[in-house]
């Protein structure tokens, strides 16, 4: 299981730190409104709402390092199953990023990070069948 956080806590880390780099605000783009002034496009707010979700999944494979009880490796699996399906759903269906196909955050940020969420949500599933014995030949402590 502590392969399994030390997985989690560097999805975490991709989740949060990529869309610093990807998204069109870091490009200097940004929408400009008639008067003049300039806001960010949503793929800057999906970066923000995806840091929001890495924090508590950084935890999450933080305790899981630690944890010995299946009851608290059952509780954080389900959890970061959660936080890796947020972490899909953002950039695709919630906040989702910029209309345009040729938008850095199109092509890059949101590919990226759905790869990222589906790897958090199979990671943190494993580690929910790991957790109630299932598999056989991986130990864990009861």
């Amino acid at each position: 299981m502590k392969v399994l956080g030390i997985g989690l806590v560097v999805l975490a880390l991709v989740a949060a730190i990529l869309p610093m780099f990807t998204d069109c605000q870091s490009q200097g783009k940004a929408i400009e409104l008639a008067n003049g002034k300039t806001i960010p496009m949503k793929c800057h707010w999906t970066g923000v709402g995806e840091l929001a979700l890495a924090v508590p999944l950084i935890g999450v494979g933080a305790v899981m390092t630690t944890g010995r009880r299946k009851e608290t490796l059952r509780s954080l699996s389900m959890l970061g199953a959660l936080l890796g399906v947020m972490v899909i759903l953002l950039p695709a269906k919630l906040i989702g990023v910029c209309a345009n196909p040729d938008m850095i955050c199109n092509s890059i940020m949101r590919p990226a990070l759905i790869f990222t969420g589906v790897l958090i949500t199979a990671g943190s599933l494993l580690g929910l069948v790991m957790s109630r014995g299932e598999l056989a030949s991986v130990p864990v402590d009861k």
